[in-house]
């Protein structure tokens, strides 16, 4: 069905002023510029648009299943079930969120509170640690899109993850986040800041997931990762939704001079799934990479927009975005390299690889380059392939079974982004979430 201009037209669905007043009036206690920026949020979300055709950031998207009917904020679950094997994992420190509330906290290890790490709710640390998150809360916005359901999250959102490591501090282990949604309807906002300081160490495992397999939900969710110089910060996340779950994702990414960031998103669940993720390059030597795996099956859609920004000289970026598609499932990647005047010396790359495993599946792939300096090494690719015959072939006579070859070069093709994962730990629990969506 195909959705008129007429139709999409200042559209908030079923989040009204009330539903607003009810939640400003529930953040008791929080500062004045939090709640200031909460109602410049709403008036946002209020006066725009749902995309429509004319949107040239939205090229590709089925906007007709973009609607905002039949959702209300989630009501409080006292508890949540943690993804497959991420109760295993090694953490330094786990929050588990339900339904936007806090359900479970394992608290950070006394010699690394000692030395200034802080990982807690983000209600608490807009409290004890107010003008050290408003330095970094919502001071970079991905630009790619998708402001209507950024400001929505920055509305109605209730409460997320604040992580901080001081300078020179090491955190040996990932500190895990979990983000659950539960019950029919249901609408959680997921925020998590990290700010690692000059010379910092630091690994942040995300994972999203809901309690029901095909609950309808909305989720809209923000991630500001911020590393100082020399910093190294590994982000790595898991999104399996439910399968009726319509999902936003807004990434924005900052490192300084000598900094190292590493952003691993795995796309799994939702019905309809936006992804925008944008890093700025903001100090000499800085690096970032952005890596990507998606499995594709039945009628899902994957939209995946990019944009790596260098602004300094002698930067460098490195994107890999791998889809599998399966049945009648849709991806859409767009990406865009920007290389600004004073950013000579860039060395940026961006590929977008897409393994169809279906002839009534569809990839949609839009990598392109902005380049405003003229000492510079840029490059950018697309490829659709499918399996290789000669590969299943050879598997198939060694006695493995058809399904299970197939798993194994479905793997192969994804080793490249999951080999980059830092921890033995947390790279098991990524597969095994893998094995289980290509199980349904």
């Amino acid at each position: 069905m195909s959705t008129s201009l007429t139709e999409t037209i200042s559209p908030t669905g079923s989040f009204t002023p009330d539903i607003f007043a009810q939640h400003l009036a529930a953040q008791t206690g929080l500062p004045d510029w939090w709640l200031d920026a909460k109602r410049t949020a709403w008036a946002q979300f209020q006066s725009s648009p749902l995309p429509t055709i004319r949107d040239e950031a939205w090229r590709f998207s089925t906007r007709s299943g973009i609607k905002l009917d039949g959702y209300a904020p989630a009501s409080a679950s006292p508890s949540a079930q943690l993804p497959a094997h991420a109760s295993d994992l090694p953490c330094a420190a786990r929050l588990v969120f339900s339904n936007n509330v806090l359900a479970q906290h394992t608290a950070l290890a006394a010699d690394l509170a000692a030395r200034g790490v802080i990982v807690e709710p983000l209600r608490d640390a807009l409290v004890k640690h107010g003008d050290l998150v408003r330095r970094y809360l919502n001071q970079q916005h991905t630009n790619l899109g998708g402001d209507k359901f950024r400001a929505l999250h920055t509305a109605l959102a209730h409460d997320g993850v604040f992580i901080y490591v001081p300078a020179g501090v090491e955190v040996p282990t990932p500190i895990a986040v979990v983000h659950q949604a539960s019950g029919a309807g249901a609408t959680v906002f997921p925020h998590t800041l990290v700010v690692a300081e000059a010379n910092a160490r630091a690994t942040i495992a995300e994972f999203f997931t809901s309690a029901e397999p095909d609950a309808v939900q909305l989720a809209s969710g923000v991630n500001d990762l911020f590393a100082g110089p020399g910093a190294q910060l590994n982000y790595i996340a898991a999104q399996a939704w439910s399968s009726q779950t319509l999902a936003f994702q807004h990434n924005a990414i900052t490192a300084d001079r000598d900094a190292r960031i590493l952003a691993l998103n795995v796309h799994l669940g939702g019905r309809q799934a936006r992804h925008e993720s944008h890093s700025r390059l903001i100090g000499p030597g800085a690096h970032s990479e952005m890596l990507a795996l998606t499995v594709a099956q039945g009628t899902q859609e994957f939209d995946q927009r990019t944009l790596q920004t260098h602004q300094a000289p002698h930067t460098s970026s490195n994107l890999l975005y791998k889809n599998a598609l399966l049945d009648s499932a849709r991806t859409i990647f767009s990406g865009l390299i920007v290389v600004e005047p004073d950013a000579q010396k860039t060395d940026a790359y961006q590929s977008n690889r897409n393994l169809m495993l279906s002839d009534t599946a569809e990839a949609n792939s839009l990598p392109g380059l902005e380049i405003q300096a003229n000492d510079v090494r840029c490059s950018h690719g697309a490829t659709t392939s499918r399996l290789d015959p000669e590969q299943e072939f050879y598997l198939l006579a060694r006695g493995i079974p058809k399904a299970q070859a197939a798993e194994l070069l479905l793997f192969g093709f994804f080793e490249k982004v999951l080999g980059e994962i830092p921890h033995e730990g947390l790279y098991q629990t990524i597969r095994a979430l893998i094995q289980t969506k290509l199980k349904k």
